[in-house]
């Protein structure tokens, strides 16, 4: 079954990112993208891989939701605008409307008299019919502001039901997601997994150097060859999570500790997929690092994601690119932070960090040699 919605829901986004100079339309487009995942939630009931269908429709969600951000916040910083420019013209608004109300309300006959006579009244004629376009032109902008100040605030008011819908919608979503993937037996494996042996393991490493060096002998049994290749993509290759790249490899943090490895700001509850066809060498808690899920795209070649709040799959299951993984951490935006951060921009709802590292031969390399990172997410 092909999804319909998730493609039109990307159109959509597009057609919001082009939309910069309306936030009207932006704001319209958004909302559409969510009445389009709430479409797609309903289909994904009969969907014969419900996985993937609503993993999907959560990406779908974020999407939209992310456009409604954005949106309200172009709505607000816009109508900021003309309400500052409305203010600084109070006085010169005043004028234009005493003249128009001056003119619109005098008789006939005295606007056709001029103590001057015949000729005065040639010369006010012509005064006149010279500064009337100018005063038309300037009551229609005028006009045209005000309509837009009231058609951003009523934009604004109406997101509040739209909101509601889709973060309701994205938790339903989240919650048959983490359903259906435990529900999955489908996934091929190429080991069994060694609780036993995986938790001697743990306990006797303290660095992810060596639980790494050291994921061979957590098999219960002979792990299958692969011949899965991925080099073609190097440097290609997507975020497994929507977000933006806080710290390269190397750099220090907010507490000044490098890292092996690169850390994406993401939003509470954003869906982590896994970015290539993998094998999952390991899921679960690791060390300090909290949730950890390590993919293995091709022989030699780790992908290490830690900071996730949930896990999903098993470790010897051999998924498909875009399966969901996890979700991160934090708590669901409320509705009154959404609109609070309408008019800022800043990013710092992005509160939830993705750590990811990348191993090759045993030894970490830098994460931007395989992933692609120059745009937001």
């Amino acid at each position: 079954m092909r999804w319909a919605g998730p493609i039109v829901g990307v159109c959509l986004w597009a057609g919001v990112a082009s939309a910069e100079s309306d936030p009207s339309e932006a704001a319209r487009l958004a909302s559409q993208m969510l009445q389009q995942a709430s479409v797609a939630l309903d289909e994904a009931d009969g969907a014969r891989n419900r996985v993937r269908a609503l993993t999907a429709t959560v990406q779908a969600y974020e999407a939209g939701l992310e456009a409604m951000r954005d949106g309200l916040r172009r709505a607000a910083s816009r109508e900021a605008e003309l309400t500052a420019r409305l203010q600084a013209r109070e006085a010169e608004i005043s004028e234009l409307i005493g003249v128009l109300q001056t003119m619109e309300s005098a008789p006939p006959p005295v606007l056709l008299l001029h103590p001057s006579g015949p000729l005065g009244v040639a010369r006010s004629g012509m005064m006149l019919a010279e500064v009337t376009p100018g005063l038309n032109q300037r009551a229609q902008a005028l006009s045209q502001d005000l309509a837009e100040v009231s058609d951003l605030r009523s934009i604004q008011q109406n997101a509040l039901a739209t909101l509601q819908e889709g973060l309701t919608g994205v938790q339903t979503a989240r919650s048959e997601l983490s359903k259906a993937v435990a529900d999955r037996t489908d996934l091929p494996k190429r080991f069994a997994e060694d609780p036993v042996r995986t938790a001697i393991l743990i306990s006797s490493t303290e660095t992810l150097d060596a639980f790494a060096s050291g994921l061979s002998e957590i098999a219960g049994a002979e792990i299958a060859a692969t011949n899965a290749d991925i080099s073609e993509r190097k440097g290609a290759i997507k975020l497994p999570v929507s977000g933006v790249l806080l710290h390269k490899a190397g750099a220090a943090d907010a507490a000044g500790i490098t890292r092996e490895g690169m850390i994406v700001a993401t939003r509470p509850r954003a869906l982590v997929t896994t970015p290539t066809a993998a094998t999952i060498r390991y899921r679960g808690p690791l060390l300090d690092l909290g949730n950890v899920v390590i993919l293995e795209p091709q022989p030699d070649l780790l992908f290490v994601l830690s900071g996730l709040n949930e896990v999903y799959g098993e470790a010897g299951q051999v998924i498909p690119r875009g399966t969901p993984v996890g979700l991160m951490g934090g708590a669901a935006p409320e509705i009154g932070t959404i609109l609070s951060l309408s008019g800022d921009g800043t990013g710092t709802d992005r509160s939830e960090t993705l750590y990811i590292e990348v191993r090759e031969g045993g030894s970490p390399v830098d994460p931007e040699t395989w992933f692609q990172t120059e745009k937001d997410g």
